[in-house]
């Protein structure tokens, strides 16, 4: 499974981990991913989302309604 949030879109990020001695080796930040629970309570049922740290407070902030619709737009199955 990617790890990309399902709300924001968020990616891990690329870069390079510095040793003292300035050795350069490829790493990844990753997203801080959460698999979620939410009660659509327009269709009786749980959805089950993975989404970031930052996806959750937009949920918070939106509704799951408001979220599970804008999702449905973009073609996310649920």
């Amino acid at each position: 499974m990617s790890a990309v949030c399902q709300v924001t879109g968020r990616k891990p990020g690329y870069g390079k981990q510095v040793s003292h001695s300035h050795r350069r080796t490829s790493r990844r930040w990753e997203p801080n991913l959460q698999t979620r629970r939410y009660w659509l309570a327009s269709e009786g049922r749980w959805v089950r989302l993975r989404v970031s740290a930052k996806g959750i407070k937009t949920i918070d902030k939106r509704g799951i309604e408001a979220v599970a619709a804008e999702l449905r737009g973009k073609g996310v199955k649920l």
